[in-house]
């Protein structure tokens, strides 16, 4: 059993049915969190609302890959775990076993947040059912100290195909979706708060690069044509990508 006055954190191992404690946590902080305010304030409120018992939506995190989703929900975790916060991280290949964590934690003292990073189902998949039931969809209403934070790249999380739109009917000013619609729809549905994150411009890539090196004392011009062509043969200008040209620059540049 986890300690749970001691342990902020725990990842679920579905082979061993338990969950794993975790201490040694990844040390962002909502303030290194550069370029994406607008998320943190709705995912702050919305956490805040809950801790205080207040009513709170399940979120789910979506949009470009490298923005940040997955550290916005670490940093909170980090903000607010002396409130009484704990996380709870659960694959997308574990979903099937999410009532029975539920079932381990509800009577807690504490506040969970269950994640699951990158979330999304491929067309024929039904692991996604438990989701639907813990999200809203069983007899039992759901625990008051428990939601749900997932990210995805995608705001459906179900891929929707051309040919589920074949059933779908306008109506004078009505759209009727087909029943394949409608089962995709309906996941994402669930989640009261979606938050969005976009692709960033190079003037962003840049300001998340210098938030890294505050301390450099060269040129920071050069340190931005690296990091401009770092990202060029990343094909991707995002945190992530910022965050590993420091990783990998950072005793080459100083």
């Amino acid at each position: 059993m986890i300690n749970w006055e001691e342990t902020p954190a725990a990842i679920w191992r579905r082979r061993k049915g338990r969950l794993r404690g975790v201490t040694n946590l990844d040390p962002v902080q909502l303030e290194s969190l550069v370029g994406i305010d607008r998320q943190i304030e709705q995912l702050v409120y919305n956490t805040e609302r809950f801790l205080n018992g207040l009513p709170a939506n399940n979120a789910l995190l979506w949009g470009a890959r490298g923005t940040g989703k997955s550290a916005l929900v670490k940093a909170l975790l980090n903000q607010y775990k002396e409130a009484g916060l704990r996380l709870i991280q659960v694959d997308k290949d574990d979903l099937i076993d999410l009532p029975d964590i539920v079932d381990e934690i509800q009577e807690q003292p504490f506040r969970y947040i269950i994640f699951c990073d990158d979330l999304s189902f491929e067309s024929g998949e039904s692991s996604y059912k438990p989701l639907k039931s813990i999200l809203e969809g069983s007899i039992e209403q759901p625990p008051m100290n428990i939601l749900l934070y997932a990210t995805s790249n995608r705001r459906h999380l179900v891929p929707e195909q051309r040919q589920d739109n074949l059933e779908t009917q306008v109506s004078v000013t009505e759209i009727h979706y087909g029943d394949a619609v409608e089962e995709k729809i309906s996941l994402s549905d669930r989640f009261g708060l979606w938050v969005s994150f976009h692709s960033i411009s190079l003037d962003g890539y840049l300001a998340i690069v210098d938030s890294y090196f505050k301390e450099f004392p060269g040129d920071r011009q050069r340190l931005h044509e690296e990091a401009r062509l770092f990202a060029m043969t990343r094909g991707s200008r995002s945190g992530r990508t910022a965050k590993q040209f420091y990783n990998f620059y950072t005793d080459n540049l100083y």
